[in-house]
């Protein structure tokens, strides 16, 4: 299946069960200064997760434009990018982990046509030390789901990560975790501030049995093992708790559900390829960097392709180049996108701001306003690289010396 299609149906799905497509939220948050980009579909709704009215109701749907920085080193494996889209859903008070585990395991194998035997669940093991019990709730609800399969579902308590890879998946379907399946934008509840939400989570995973276990993991494989064999495709955050400013924690005044799924990993699943650069708005964009360069290197490829589509998006929200806050971000992505076009796969100076039409190509329907745009994202872009282009030219003959000595670049 190709994004768009996904993107449609999923929004179609939730506006079935009565849920309101809202629009996409920029990349630069409005009104909050916590953080430099919208990283998940949830941020831009916070204070209606804390109870004030959403204008349009209580049961929302959209596909949010999303950035984070922490994954721009991750990029160039299976599964990473710096942009992508999130698929959410939200119950503001409304339904609760038995609507959302139910419609969202339904549009995945049932609607995506994802095979449930390739689908393992994770949920919270519990904190004792704030008082947060296990949600053994969740683990009977993905039991019963699996069983209407006609699948036994074991339930496995791993804790850790560690754990995991200490014992391997011992037949279970469901697995308890303690740090990965907890949600709040802090981390863990011992970090979070005061008056923050959080909330136990359930994530979904799909295996991609090809992809053989990397004993640097760990000895055996699990969901939450980085080897790249299981592969997150969505995470429903049951948002229930909030932190008191004596650092216990009690219920918020309305249970909330945030559901959030990639689409670009729910694509790649449903073609059964865990390579997200295959899907539909990645490959074209592969193929023409993969033709113009005079070295094959994939991670290069995939590196590339991400920072030039992360950057039309980026300045297509208003983001121009400089030396901090976000404007380092995109100035940091173009240059490494530079690096890796031309140093590593030879690409000739000036193709990349070649790419944009490719990127723009892939989404004039879902977001008209790149089109629209077009030539001030190329100009921005262009001016960019071709400052860069000169800059790395100049020292392009220390930066040879360096890596004849096999010294580490940073960043690259």
């Amino acid at each position: 299946m190709q994004s768009s299609e996904i993107r449609k149906k999923f929004l179609e799905f939730f506006e079935a069960r009565g849920h309101t497509v809202i629009a996409a939220s920029s990349l630069v948050p409005e009104g909050d200064n916590t953080t430099l980009f919208t990283g998940s579909g949830m941020q831009p709704l916070l204070k209606y997760l804390l109870g004030e009215p959403h204008p349009v109701g209580r049961r929302l749907v959209n596909s949010q434009k999303s950035f984070r920085t922490e994954d721009i080193e991750e990029v160039g494996d299976n599964r990473h990018d710096t942009f992508f889209e999130m698929l959410g859903n939200w119950s503001l008070g409304e339904y609760f982990k038995e609507e959302q585990l139910s419609w969202i395991f339904e549009f995945l194998t049932s609607v995506v046509g994802l095979d449930p035997q390739r689908m393992y669940v994770t949920v919270f093991a519990g904190d004792k030390e704030n008082n947060i019990p296990r949600d053994d709730e969740s683990v009977a609800i993905w039991q019963r789901l699996f069983k209407e399969k006609g699948m036994d579902a074991k339930a496995v308590e791993f804790v850790t990560e560690e754990r995991g890879a200490e014992l391997g998946m011992q037949g279970g379907r469901i697995f308890y975790y303690q740090a990965k399946n907890w949600w709040s934008r802090a981390g863990q509840p011992a970090k979070m501030p005061a008056r923050e939400p959080g909330g136990p989570d359930s994530e979904m995973f799909y295996e991609f049995s090809n992809i053989e276990h990397d004993l640097k993991f760990g000895r055996y494989c699990h969901p939450n093992c980085d080897c790249g064999r299981f592969v997150e495709i969505g995470n429903s955050v049951f948002m229930e708790y909030k932190k008191n400013e004596d650092g216990t924690f009690s219920k918020l005044s309305q249970r909330n559900v945030d559901f959030g799924g990639g689409l670009e990993r729910i694509v790649a699943a449903s073609n059964d390829n865990p390579n997200i650069f295959t899907i539909d708005v990645f490959a074209p964009l592969v193929a023409r960097i993969r033709a113009g360069g005079g070295t094959s290197n994939p991670r290069s490829e995939q590196i590339v392709a991400d920072h030039v589509r992360a950057s039309v998006f980026l300045i297509g929200d208003g983001v121009a180049p400089s030396n901090k806050d976000r404007g380092y971000i995109l100035r940091r992505l173009i240059r490494r996108a530079v690096t890796h076009g031309h140093y590593l796969i030879g690409l000739p100076m000036g193709f990349l701001s070649t790419l944009i039409d490719t990127v723009i190509m892939s989404y004039e329907d879902a977001y008209p306003d790149l089109k629209r745009d077009r030539e001030m994202i190329r100009e921005v872009f262009e001016k960019e690289q071709v400052a860069f282009e000169r800059t790395y030219t100049n020292g392009i003959k220390e930066f040879e010396k360096v890596l004849a000595k096999g010294e580490m670049i940073s960043g690259v």
